[in-house]
């Protein structure tokens, strides 16, 4: 079993997203200490990307107050070996096709397992193109993770077939960013995805608040959570961490009462 399924393993999963080095990495490090220590399940890190199409406003800016902080790959992937001494939830690393190009994939995917990543989210590789990265990863015991999005229909289930580690719910159309509530029939796309695999199916973009996040962990396995926790992490700055930790246990709290 991929250590990225053993996170959905004890009850609904939280899994929350930051940007690395908004506003630095050490702070960045402390945060995911804290989200680790107060209930995540999985933790995403983002690699700034100079044109991060997938997102919105709140993540864009982190991603450049990132980039102007001078924060690149290498420093990330050192980031990573320090936290690997003592965090042992899963973690993927989620940023742009064009940054692992830039890189190199295999070079990429090479460091990323070597330094104890588990998988890799690519929100910009549709499913036509996964093939890029796909072997490669799997290779390397690296679960690429698959986006389904409210427009994929009939797609769906042939996404969720060749799915690895968890399926990545999109539960709104556009950008990542914080919204008031969710209308997309999130229950049928998990649905879809049930009837052709076990794999795992978390829901993001949009979740803000406990509410939204009890709502959609009720139809699903999991809830991912960006926007609200990097705005939190945009007002406090070096002081965020006690902020982001008490967000994360709340939302715990709101998906798993028990």
């Amino acid at each position: 079993m991929s250590n990225i399924r053993k996170a959905f393993e004890n009850g609904k999963a939280f899994i929350p997203f930051i940007t690395c080095g908004d506003p630095d990495l050490d702070t960045t490090k402390a945060i995911v200490h804290a989200m680790a220590e107060n209930g995540a399940d999985l933790i995403e890190l983002g690699i700034p990307f100079s044109d991060p199409t997938a997102e919105g406003p709140v993540i864009q800016g982190a991603n450049l107050r990132a980039l102007r902080g001078g924060v690149m790959t290498d420093k990330i992937f050192d980031m990573v070996v320090e936290l690997r001494k003592d965090v042992k939830l899963p973690m993927v690393f989620m940023t742009y096709a064009n940054v692992v190009y830039s890189y190199g994939t295999e070079r990429f995917l090479d460091r990323a397992a070597a330094i104890g990543m588990d998988g890799l989210i690519l929100p910009d590789v549709p499913y036509e193109e996964k093939a890029d990265f796909s072997g490669a990863c799997r290779e390397r015991g690296l679960d690429l993770i698959s986006l389904i999005a409210p427009t994929s229909h009939e797609r769906i289930a042939m996404i969720a077939k060749e799915a690895d580690g968890f399926v990545y719910c999109v539960s709104s159309l556009g950008v990542t960013g914080m919204r008031s509530e969710i209308t997309t029939d999130v229950g049928a796309m998990v649905k879809l995805v049930k009837s052709v695999s076990d794999i795992p199916a978390a829901i993001g973009f949009g979740i803000s608040n406990p509410e939204t996040a009890a709502k959609m962990a009720a139809q699903s396995d999991g809830v991912i959570v960006g926007s609200a926790i990097v705005k939190l992490i945009e007002k406090y700055g070096h002081d965020a961490v006690p902020y982001v930790a008490q967000f994360v246990r709340e939302m715990k709290a709101a998906i798993s009462p028990n």
